[in-house]
């Protein structure tokens, strides 16, 4: 399934003593072998708002604006309070390279939590667990021959599931954000939220490019489990557009969608 790559010892970056994120094999996403994956980048973004904010709020909404790739050899990532209220806070967060260019813009909102005790609800059933087997990782062909995001994906289907082009529901466990550090579990949930358009793709990535230039999470749920599904369909349009949206899930049921806006590249 991902050949001889250690799933458990790789974490996504490491952080340097001046405070940059410099990207390991994991991090590299499949358009570039010099540039970033944006999920797990999406995830330092998460931890900055998280370090912000405060653990009292839960992190409900995360918006990130893709500006320019994100280079493997290091990132720098800011935060800042916009406000701060009793029930809610919300945060501006950028990201540079180490020439102190704007890669990456993003807002996130953090909500109290409270404890109201049961409440109604509609019950949905998570993707089925048990018996999924192994595969790889849906998005298949890479614009390069290093290893990548893709390949230290943990990566299971449905018995006998379409694994083709299309509409697509995977499970995936992914390496840790950061070495010698715990993630959070949203922080835990961000590299899977931006693979919409790598698990559903319409056409493999030889034949058409399409490269997401935001992305958009609602959490409702903190996942708890480190198996994490995404349920995922991608719309293509003639213009060049396209847009992708998943349901995000652990073994308890949902806990978050996931929106990407898409540029379609065919091969030059």
């Amino acid at each position: 399934m991902n050949g001889t790559y250690d799933l458990s010892q790789q974490a996504y970056f490491h952080l340097r003593e001046d405070g940059a994120f410099i990207g390991n094999d994991p991090a590299r996403g499949p358009w570039s072998a010099d540039h970033c994956h944006a999920g797990p980048v999406s995830g330092l973004i998460v931890r900055a708002a998280e370090t912000e904010v405060g653990s009292e709020k839960m992190l409900t909404r995360l918006t990130v604006d893709l500006l320019r790739p994100l280079p493997l050899a290091g990132l720098r990532v800011a935060a800042e309070t916009t406000r701060h209220t009793k029930t809610l806070a919300t945060t501006r967060v950028t990201v540079h390279d180490l020439d102190d260019t704007l890669c990456a813009t993003a807002t996130t909102m953090h909500l109290a939590r409270r404890e109201l005790g049961p409440v109604p609800n509609v019950s949905i059933t998570p993707p089925p667990f048990e018996g999924a087997v192994a595969g790889a990782f849906p998005i298949g062909l890479t614009r390069h021959d290093l290893p990548c995001f893709a390949h230290f994906c943990e990566t299971l289907y449905a018995k006998g599931s379409d694994q083709g082009a299309g509409p697509k529901t995977i499970w995936v466990r992914t390496p840790s954000l950061l070495e010698a550090e715990t993630q959070s579990p949203v922080q835990a949930l961000c590299p899977l939220a931006d693979c919409g358009n790598g698990i559903s793709w319409n056409a493999p990535t030889n034949e058409m490019g399409f490269m997401n230039t935001d992305l958009t999470v609602q959490i409702h749920r903190e996942p708890v489990s480190d198996w994490l599904a995404s349920d995922s369909i991608c719309h293509w349009q003639p213009s060049g557009i396209g847009m992708s949206q998943s349901v995000l899930f652990d073994t308890e049921g949902p806990v978050a969608t996931a929106l990407q806006t898409l540029i379609l590249f065919p091969p030059s």
